[in-house]
């Protein structure tokens, strides 16, 4: 918005006399803003920037809605006294004018209309994107200590810009040269309240660019006639959107000679935070590197997984002593729009809010969650950590990211999720750390879809549902346990005279019992079978959740079928649970190896996996698990983890 000055030649003139420079300037319009994202937001930006103004500086009264001000300014600029402003007069020389990248093209052209156009407010076609600055591009962080420091050090937690590749990270703004400014000149930048205390801004001096304390520093008049480049970045990410929604409108006031001679906004947004979906490829795979054969075996089977899946997926094993390599982090990304058209990305890699040890308030958190600033903190890379030490420590499981998964893109009922929804386990009495719910659901982008995990005894979603890319209308399509399923095909094989057929041949359970067993054995287990039955019906409760989100069909589906028994009062995978594999590429999944009965040298467990995957033309992997993983209550998927590819859609084009 723009109050244009065509009065301002007038003043000029005066200046050039020596007739302007000498009264005192007044800041009345060094705080004034509006907000562009719905009536709420607008009137939070004026209320904000009222309150900024006044923490920060003793100013004449100034009307507390920008829109307003800016139509009363075009008449009567300043205290009202002056020439009245007409279209013939006005001139892009006589504008006070600061542009973002509005039009989202990556740069910022002064000549262009469209990066100037709509820029007060912020929906899904117009509005400047900014990123929390919080990797470590000079890699100078600690990779390890007290879990309450290790996230303070980052490349905003200074008044510096830190290396080269530091400044891509910052967002640009540019004001335009007024370069008839008389030397009493000076001009405000401002950020309204909300968010002023959550940005940095610096300045271009020379080739450098400096920090720019827009609470107290002024431009002179040689910047304002010549025009500044400056760079902003958000010191945090969105983490209670009550708090900061993630929002800002940045003003740019210009006072000469004791008169306000204009007043422009802009609204911008900080990128949200978002997590990967099944349609991406994994870039790269992280398995914990664990003492003993179990887990060389997994590793080397793993490998191979990834090698015959095309080997462009790094393999990055990481020296920690805790083997549940997906509970532990997650990852995900923030972008903002880059000069090629694509997206400039910083990933994000959450800590999981496990609280191990509940007394100790410096480093409450599962010791492994370190590997986030440990091995992950780096070039565009930032950790993650928020949680509430008061959650209810039986509910903690449900913090592990084996609970925390994401439906693939879709469109229903007219919405559009081109980056899909996160997926979780939570109910009204078995939920998540609130802390961390509430900040992946400020995000915006990605409303969740809960589901009842309340009945496993782990209680995460990874246990009975994952996604694959298909050929489908929706593009994809869900894939369940279905534990009736394992039940119809043993009876099956009994009945074709295989009872006596062993399965899990060779394999014991934790503490040396064997695990073999006939399949009339498993049929005759009254525990087992229902388990098996109550646990189908809870899968189907959870896919009907989807079903209702998404529209998925019948035809959406890919069931895989799987036992359950009982521990300790609560339902988990009796076989290995196939569902719970690593999904590599479009092409290649990697299953835990099921150590079903072998019937004419094939694992009918094995080979029902196969044709399923095969109708969407994905080739099989198996990883063996069973002394690892399966029997202390996990799978592949839970001992692994991957970062995956950023989408080509783009999170401001989601209207969210």
């Amino acid at each position: 918005m723009k109050q244009r000055i065509s009065w301002w030649l007038a003043t000029l003139a005066l200046a050039a006399s020596g007739c302007g420079g000498s009264g005192e300037e007044d800041d009345g319009l060094n705080g004034l803003l509006a907000g562009g994202t719905g009536a709420e937001s607008a009137t939070e930006g004026a209320e904000g920037a009222a309150e900024n103004t006044e923490s920060s500086s003793e100013n004449e009264e100034t009307p507390a809605d920008g829109t307003e001000s800016a139509e009363v300014g075009a008449e009567t600029p300043g205290d009202g006294e002056g020439s009245e402003a007409t279209e013939e007069t006005s001139d892009p020389a006589t504008e006070v004018d600061i542009r973002a990248d509005t039009n989202r093209n990556g740069t910022i052209d002064m000549n262009d209309p469209t990066e100037d156009e709509g820029e007060d407010v912020w929906d899904a076609t117009r509005g400047a994107i900014f990123l929390a600055n919080i990797d470590d591009d000079e890699e100078k962080c600690p990779t390890w200590g007290l879990d309450v420091n290790l996230p303070k050090c980052k490349d905003s937690a200074d008044e510096v810009i830190n290396g080269e590749l530091d400044l891509l990270d910052l967002a640009r703004l540019q004001t335009a040269p007024l370069p008839g400014v008389s030397d009493s000149a000076s001009a405000s930048i401002n950020v309204g309240n909300p968010g002023y205390d959550k940005v940095n801004i610096f300045v271009k001096a020379g080739e450098e660019f400096v920090y720019f304390n827009f609470l107290e520093e002024k431009l002179t008049a040689q910047q304002i006639r010549d025009g500044v480049e400056l760079a902003i970045e958000a010191k945090d990410v969105v983490r209670d959107a009550a708090v900061w929604n993630g929002y800002i409108t940045v003003s740019y006031s210009v006072n000469d000679g004791g008169e306000n001679i204009g007043l422009d906004t802009l609204q911008m947004r900080v990128s949200p935070m978002m997590l990967y979906h099944h349609l991406l490829d994994a870039t790269v795979a992280y398995v914990a590197e664990v003492s003993g054969k179990s887990s060389a075996d997994f590793r080397a089977d793993f490998v191979a997984g990834l090698e015959a899946s095309g080997g462009e997926t790094e393999y990055f094993p990481m020296q920690v002593s805790d083997q549940w390599s997906q509970d532990y982090f997650e990852t995900g990304y923030t972008s903002m729009p880059s000069a090629d058209g694509g997206q400039h990305a910083i990933r994000v890699n959450f800590r999981s809010a496990n609280v191990d040890n509940p007394g100790n308030e410096m480093s409450p958190l599962r010791p492994a969650g370190q590997v986030v600033f440990q091995y992950l903190r780096g070039i565009d890379s930032a950790p993650i950590q928020e949680y509430d030490l008061s959650h209810p420590g039986q509910m903690d499981s449900l913090d592990s990211f084996g609970n925390t998964e994401t439906i693939p893109p879709y469109t229903y009922n007219g919405e559009t999720y081109p980056l899909g929804r996160i997926f979780r386990g939570s109910t009204t009495s078995f939920y998540p750390d609130e802390k961390f719910s509430k900040m992946l659901e400020d995000q915006m982008i990605q409303p969740p879809v809960y589901v009842d995990t309340s009945w496993l005894l782990v209680g995460h979603v990874d246990e009975t549902i994952s996604f694959v890319r298909a050929d489908t209308e929706l593009g994809w399509k869900l894939v369940q346990n279905d534990a009736q399923m394992a039940i119809d095909m043993l009876e099956d094989l009994s009945a074709q005279g295989y009872g006596d057929t062993v399965m899990f041949a060779g394999k014991s359970w934790s503490g040396g019992t064997s695990a073999e067993i006939s399949i009339d054995e498993v049929l005759d287990d009254e525990e087992i079978m229902a388990e098996s039955l109550s646990s189908a019906e809870e899968v189907e409760a959870q896919v009907a959740i989807i079903r209702d989100a998404t529209g998925l069909t019948d035809d959406d589906i890919i069931r895989i079928p799987y036992l359950h028994w009982t521990v300790s009062g609560y339902s988990v995978a009796y076989q290995p649970g196939t569902v719970n594999g690593i999904l590599i590429n479009q092409s290649n999944f990697m299953p835990p190896k099921p150590h079903g009965p072998v019937i004419d040298g094939k694992d009918v467990m094995e080979a029902q996996f196969e044709e399923a995957y095969g109708t969407v033309n994905f080739n099989v992997h198996w990883v063996e698990d069973w002394d690892l993983y399966h029997r202390l209550l996990g799978e592949v998927h839970c001992g692994s983890n991957a970062t995956r590819e950023i989408p080509e859609a783009k999170w401001w084009e989601t209207g969210r």
